[in-house]
């Protein structure tokens, strides 16, 4: 990227996360993203910052994954008319993202879709939560949401959510159907926006890590290892090996319980109620035993900035490779059961296909993007101790069907089995936790790990007394979602809750 971009200067950034920042004017930025995109990059996740207190207006960060390194661009706007180029034509799941940051902060892509993303009439046209000058409360303002019509005759809408059955967070899925074919799926979602960014304003690291901890309660190992990591980053922090192999060991664990789940849950939508009983059986016993070491079922405060808080002795080890041996020996009865069931095969297969080709179009991320013939994997692209390069070997289909993310959930499943044995059987010596180091100015620090559903990212800036100024959490389903749109089209509505649980994206991740 320094060859190509000779007029730009990159600037590293400290950290396990091997990043660089550059700050670029608009024409710069959109050729930058076209070069990453033309390379096989993608866009990681872009936000905006509210430096008017400072005189320096506004700031757009876009997040790059450029293969040999993770750029952060900055773009200065004016206070005045805080506008952007768009960016969606180059990274397509920039679209919403462009649509939150103008919710969020006001910045304005010059093009693209214009309508709201996150406001559902919750605050006034004028009103940008995340401004530093945004009032704590404000009175509702009702709109309407202009959904894509389809027309033509026999076509028909089918309103579902965003309230739905059971414990589903709210999600608003409007289809264009003929009979029982989807011909168009559109979403709209942003029901459960907490105001997580702007909570996080004032905190300090501390307690930065508690409330990252919990942006997703699915992914709280990896929220709380990106954010803290981000945290070292900016104050040039670096934890001990034993620490980062225990965290490692949390965000397997993590893995495990939620595709022992989601394998479960898609037999059970599959019909096929034995399955969910089964692995609803062994992810409680995963959660238990995570309770009896680290005192929570889903730990999240067992990671925090500096290093890890409680150990894993040996007896716990001992305990935990037990629970793994047991899991690994009935997983394996289990997916050859599931793979000669005529029925289960029969919904699964050729059910919610996204091609390899359109995975890419699209920037799809994590599993559902390797069930579509990817090899990203952050584990090996950007590797944190104790994973390598080669730590565990990227599991792929290209059949990008119901069928093969069930098929990439067993694999990983395996594969964390394999590399919790043998982290627990070779733990390396050091303290739990080290003091964080001084900050510099305007210190800012990034993180980021291959959580369960894809890469989970955290950028967070510090004020000069070590609490946060900006914190961005970043869910890979952001990427995923749009996809989901594409899967349903000329399936029928009956597969959609199966195809819809196959990428089991993020709501409130998604939404913070």
């Amino acid at each position: 990227m320094r060859e190509r971009f000779p007029d730009l200067v990159f600037h590293p950034l400290p950290g396990a996360l091997p990043a660089t920042r550059v700050e670029t004017t608009p024409t710069q930025l959109v050729t930058l993203c076209r070069s990453v995109r033309e390379a096989g990059g993608r866009l990681v996740t872009l936000w905006g910052e509210d430096l008017r207190d400072e005189g320096l207006g506004f700031r757009l960060c876009v997040a790059l994954d450029a293969n040999d390194a993770l750029i952060l661009a900055e773009l200065r706007l004016s206070a005045d008319n805080p506008v952007f180029p768009d960016l969606s034509g180059t990274f397509p799941s920039a679209d919403r993202l462009q649509r939150a940051v103008r919710d969020l902060v006001g910045l304005r892509a010059i093009g693209g879709d214009a309508r709201p993303w996150l406001r559902h009439g919750a605050w006034p046209t004028d009103v940008f939560p995340l401004r530093r000058d945004a009032p704590a409360s404000s009175p509702a303002a009702p709109a309407e949401y202009a959904f894509v019509r389809v027309e033509g005759d026999g076509v028909h809408e089918i309103p579902v959510g965003p309230v739905h059955a059971g414990i589903i967070e709210p999600g608003h899925f409007r289809f264009s159907v003929v009979g029982e074919k989807v011909l168009r799926l559109e979403e709209r979602l942003g029901y459960t926006h907490k105001g997580i960014e702007k909570r996080s304003e004032g905190l300090t690291a501390t307690d930065g890590a508690r409330l990252v901890a919990r942006v997703c309660g699915d992914s709280t190992a990896a929220y709380a290892w990106a954010y803290a990591m981000a945290v070292e980053s900016a104050t040039g922090t670096t934890p001990s090996p034993r620490a980062l192999q225990l965290r490692a060991v949390l965000l397997e664990r993590e893995r495990l319980a939620n595709h022992l789940g989601d394998l479960g849950a898609l037999g059970n939508d599959a019909g096929f109620a034995f399955g969910l009983a089964q692995f609803s059986r062994l992810k409680e016993d995963l959660l238990r035993a995570n309770a009896a070491v680290w005192g929570q079922r889903y730990p999240m405060d067992a990671i925090v900035p500096g290093g890890v808080r409680g150990d894993v002795d040996a007896d716990a080890a001992r305990m935990l490779t037990a629970n793994l041996d047991a899991i690994a020996l009935e997983l394996a009865r289990l997916r050859e059961i599931y793979d000669n069931h005529a029925g289960l095969q029969d919904r699964f297969l050729d059910a919610g296909r996204v091609s390899p080709e359109l995975a890419s179009q699209l920037g799809m991320v994590g599993l559902c993007a390797r069930a579509s013939g990817s090899t990203r994997d952050w584990r090996n692209a950007r590797p944190v101790f104790p994973y390598t390069h080669d730590a565990c070997a990227t599991v792929t289909r290209s059949q990008g069907d119901v069928a093969a993310r069930v098929a990439v959930r067993f694999d990983e499943a395996v594969a964390s089995i394999a590399l919790c044995r043998g982290w627990l059987a070779a733990l390396p010596a050091g303290d739990l936790s080290v003091p964080l180091g001084t900050l510099g100015a305007d210190a800012l620090g990034v993180g980021g790990v291959e959580g369960w559903r894809g890469p989970v990212f955290v950028a967070v800036r510090l004020d000069a007394a070590g609490r946060i100024r900006r914190c961005h959490p970043h869910d890979p389903s952001w990427h995923n979602w749009p996809a989901l749109e594409h899967a349903i089209i000329d399936n029928i509505v009956p597969d959609f809750p199966l195809i819809n649980k196959s990428f089991n994206l993020s709501y409130s991740g998604h939404d913070l």
